[in-house]
C-alpha cells in the first residue's frame, strides 16, 4: 500500500538533471552543443558526454546502432532555443556554422526547425521582447 501523498510532502519534487540525447559520436554531438549554446563539456566517458550550459544539462549518450529521428515525424522531444525576431537570421547563421542544417521540412514560417549533427530537431523560435 501506498503512503497517501500528504505524508509524502517531507521528500522533494522531482527535478530534472538532465536531457538525454542519443546519438553515434556523442562526442561530436557535445562538442557542437557546447559550440551553440555557448557552454561546455563538463564530463565523459566511453558512452556519453554531458554540456553544461547555464543551469542546464544536456547528456549526449551514444546508442548502437543508432538511428536518427525523422522529422517530421511522430511526436518526439525538442529543444526551442529563443532569439529575439529580427535576429532570427543571424541566429540561424550562427547555428549552422556550429554544425546544424535546416531542416528540409518547416512548419511554420514564425521560427526555423534546424537539424543538430546527428539528427535531432531542435527549433529557433524568436520570441518579442
Amino acid at each position: 500500500m501506498t503512503e497517501p501523498f500528504s505524508q509524502l510532502s517531507r521528500v522533494r519534487g522531482a527535478r530534472i538533471a538532465g536531457v538525454s540525447l542519443d546519438c553515434g559520436d556523442h562526442h561530436e554531438l557535445a562538442a557542437f552543443y557546447a559550440r551553440l549554446l555557448d557552454g561546455e563539456v563538463t564530463w565523459a566517458t566511453d558512452s556519453a558526454a554531458g554540456v553544461t550550459a547555464g543551469s542546464y544539462t544536456l547528456v549526449a549518450q551514444k546508442v548502437s546502432p543508432y538511428l536518427p529521428p525523422t522529422w517530421p515525424g511522430t511526436a518526439i522531444v525538442h529543444l526551442d532555443l529563443t532569439c529575439e525576431p529580427a535576429d532570427l537570421p543571424a541566429f540561424q547563421q550562427r547555428v549552422e556554422h556550429c554544425g546544424a542544417t535546416v531542416a528540409a521540412t518547416q512548419p511554420d514560417d514564425r521560427w526555423v526547425v534546424m537539424l543538430d549533427p546527428a539528427g535531432h530537431p531542435f527549433c529557433l523560435t524568436p520570441i518579442a521582447g
